[in-house]
């Protein structure tokens, strides 16, 4: 079984400590490839930094995540536009809209989402998106932009049906995390998942957060490693009533085409 995650924050500082252990782990684990998620202008350059260190095992996307959206000006998206032209840099994001938390004002989020949108117009790249609870908002503008970029995903999906099927419609790529394995929170995800046709699930852990609450025994540190992958694939796998076998070779081939891996 080979996995690739597509959603990896390994410049987070919890890693800075073990980094080699945990790719090591997650080579044992079947999860062959990641794609290390740039989600401001300096962790962008740092996420290019670590897959240029590590070739053909991480890639990596360039963006700024909304949370920094007050942060994005004129040198920001250059230096977006310089970093998503490198071969190792994947698709544009991640970006999007985060009315849950605002932690910067929803005007900053529309316009630095608007700008990353072009970019990826203009360098002909896949989106990498992030959504939460801003669904209407977010839909209105990436219907604008989608016919324009080559493919998008959204990053992390937790939302309803309704969203889901407005996703696919656009012809959307589904990125889904151990949130599936929340028994308080994602159970509704379990019935969605088998709405998502094959070509269009990617699998991801978001590491280090939302570690799998199903994983046993669950790690003293709390910290998500990519080498649960297989973990939320398994789990996927029994939802979507299919081998898990199934589901790796299936959300596997479509990352890759999906990031130009193949």
């Amino acid at each position: 079984m080979q996995l690739l995650d597509i959603g990896v924050n390994l410049g987070h500082e919890s890693f800075q400590h073990d980094l080699a252990g945990v790719l090591q782990r997650s080579q044992a684990h079947g999860v062959s490839r990641m794609i290390v998620t740039g989600a401001s202008r300096d962790g962008s350059a740092h996420a290019l930094a670590l897959a240029r260190a590590h070739p053909g095992t991480l890639y990596a996307t360039a963006g700024v995540h909304p949370h920094h959206a007050v942060d994005y000006d004129d040198a920001t998206d250059a230096r977006l536009r310089e970093l998503a032209q490198d071969p190792a840099v994947r698709a544009v994001g991640e970006t999007g809209l985060d009315y849950h938390r605002n932690y910067s004002p929803r005007e900053a989020q529309l316009q630095a989402f608007e700008r990353q949108l072009q970019i990826a117009v203009d360098l002909r790249m896949p989106l990498f998106l992030h959504q939460r609870d801003a669904h209407a908002d977010f839909i209105a503008l990436l219907r604008r932009y989608r016919a324009r970029v080559p493919a998008a995903v959204v990053h992390c999906f937790t939302d309803t049906g309704a969203a889901l099927r407005d996703y696919l419609a656009l012809d959307c790529h589904i990125g889904i995390t151990g949130w599936i394995c929340d028994e308080r929170r994602g159970l509704h995800l379990r019935e969605l998942v088998r709405e998502i046709p094959a070509n269009r699930l990617m699998l991801e852990t978001d590491a280090p957060y939302l570690l799998p609450r199903s994983v046993r025994p669950p790690p003293a540190h709390r910290r998500n490693e990519p080498m649960y992958l297989k973990h939320i694939c398994e789990e996927i796998a029994r939802d979507r009533g299919e081998p898990a076998a199934v589901t790796a070779a299936n959300s596997t081939a479509t990352a890759e085409a999906f990031f130009g891996l193949a």
